[in-house]
């Protein structure tokens, strides 16, 4: 099955570096990213698993934990987290999944559903599960985004996302695009002018459709 944006995230049980997780209910009350990688011992998931150790703190802020997953056991995981803080100067603390049976990667529609697990796989084979999941309080997936293997992923913009995602949940606004934290947003079209005066004060219109107004505290 396909794994769209507001659609339920599948719910799965699985081992990991930290032991094993039942998904929703690791995730909680707050916001998960999950994030796929092809092969352990890559160079450049490598640099992505250590960037991403050093951003915990940010995630935290938000009320968002991180999880990544491999399609690779959990004792290549455990070797790898030393080659990433070679790499990177930070120390792997958020879980890594062990998916060499593909369970999770075919649940979230990164392998095709008759792909065979075992010996041989390489990042080539897997290279679809480069995939940055978003899933929300409600379980719902709230973003997607899938880079090629050798394209390195920008976290920053992770981060980014997840400031729209969560203020435009709490508020009737939409962000532009590159919007960063404390910048204009987009009164939503369901809003009307007397209601945005009510909700947010000052508006400038731009196009009929399109009115900015300060970003809500």
């Amino acid at each position: 099955m396909s794994v769209r944006i507001n659609d339920t995230a599948p719910d799965f049980e699985a081992e990991t570096t930290e032991g094993p997780i039942k998904f929703h209910d690791w995730i909680g009350d707050g916001y998960a990213v999950l994030f796929s990688h092809p092969k352990d011992f890559t160079p450049v998931c490598t640099t992505e698993l250590g960037q991403m150790a050093g951003m915990v703190p940010d995630f935290v802020k938000r009320n968002a934990k991180i999880i990544g997953i491999s399609v690779d056991p959990i004792a290549d995981h455990l070797k790898w987290k030393a080659d990433i803080e070679t790499v990177s100067g930070n120390a792997v603390s958020y879980p890594m999944i062990g998916d060499s049976d593909l369970k999770v990667a075919k649940l979230y529609d990164m392998l095709p559903a008759g792909e065979a697990s075992g010996e041989g796989r390489t990042a080539a084979t897997n290279q679809t599960v480069r995939t940055v999941f978003v899933i929300g309080p409600d379980k719902k997936v709230k973003l997607s985004l899938t880079y090629p293997m050798t394209t390195g992923r920008n976290f920053d913009e992770i981060l980014r996302a997840l400031d729209s995602i969560q203020l435009t949940a709490k508020h009737k606004v939409a962000t532009p695009a590159g919007w960063k934290q404390g910048e204009d947003v987009i009164i939503t079209p369901a809003v009307s002018n007397e209601e945005a005066v009510e909700k947010f004060g000052e508006f400038e219109t731009i196009l009929p459709y399109l009115r900015k107004t300060k970003q809500p505290s």
